[in-house]
């Protein structure tokens, strides 16, 4: 059985060299809120993703699908 994953951050943040733990502060939430976002037990609000695309300077789309599945 195939897992889901509705967001990328976790594989962004890899691809980027950033922890987890950065981004939390960059977002001003704490590292668990950061890691059950990265992690796909929780989605961010849209607001939280437009967020997260503007510090990691990404478009929205490498942050929700991969690209071979595109």
């Amino acid at each position: 059985m195939k897992e889901w994953k509705l967001n990328r951050i976790k594989e962004v943040l890899l691809e980027k060299g950033i922890s987890q733990t950065w981004l939390a502060k960059k977002l001003n939430k704490s590292f668990s809120m950061v890691n059950v976002y990265a992690c796909n037990r929780i989605q961010p609000n849209l607001e939280t993703l437009h967020q997260i695309v503007e510090i990691l300077q990404v478009d929205l789309k490498d942050l929700i699908t991969d690209k071979k599945d595109r």
